[in-house]
């Protein structure tokens, strides 16, 4: 029996996203609109971790919207949606990264408690001084200088697994590299951060 072309929207917001995708594939656009408002958030939060730059993100994050589209007939029936929209999301980063990789001078501090779970949890006091504000503000370039020598396939790996929190598995198809190979850069990337940051670490608890 074919598909209602014409389903109420309660029907579509109860659709699974591989189901809303085959939808999309057939020219379904309350199906895409579903999905956006499904995965936007997810997409932009990813783009930008790599990034950390909102702006830039905001931007991808529609370019791999525009690209969902684009090549909706490309989609494999029972693949998992949210693998494909992640490749499609972690290539436009790579790409990205690799065309600014010499000019980076930034990261997010807020992302980077996030990735090391551990000990900055103060730098982001919303009620320090003005002082401590601007203390704050050069961290952020020092420790943005440590982040923009970790190699972008170790960093893409930690916050698809730390930030995303996709399975392993999952990864592996994103990056199209074995599971063993996700787990080592994954680990490799947080050892990187954590050794370079030592020492601001150090300076921060000292009284």
């Amino acid at each position: 029996m074919a598909p209602d072309k014409n389903p109420p929207l309660a029907q579509i917001v109860s659709l699974s996203d591989e189901d809303l995708m085959a939808r999309v594939a057939e020219d379904d656009e309350r199906a895409f609109t579903e999905l956006v408002g499904r995965f936007q958030g997810r997409v932009t939060n990813l783009i930008s971790r790599v990034l950390n730059d909102r702006n830039s993100a905001d931007d991808l994050a529609q370019e791999v919207f525009v690209r969902v589209f684009v090549h909706r007939r490309n989609y494999r029936r029972g693949s998992k949606f949210s693998t494909w929209i992640f490749t499609i999301a972690a290539n436009l980063a790579k790409n990205e990264i690799r065309r600014r990789v010499r000019r980076r001078n930034w990261f997010s501090l807020d992302a980077l408690t996030e990735v090391l779970n551990d000990s900055l949890p103060q730098l982001a006091d919303p009620t320090e001084s003005r002082e401590a504000g601007l203390e704050r503000e050069q961290l952020q370039g020092e420790v943005g200088r440590a982040i923009a020598t970790v190699p972008e396939k170790y960093r893409l790996a930690l916050v698809l697994r730390d930030i995303e929190g996709l399975a392993y598995e999952e990864i592996a198809e994103v990056l199209g590299v074995p599971g063993g190979t996700v787990r080592s850069r994954i680990n490799r990337a947080r050892g990187m951060l954590k050794r370079k940051l030592q020492p601001l670490l150090r300076k921060q608890d000292a009284p």
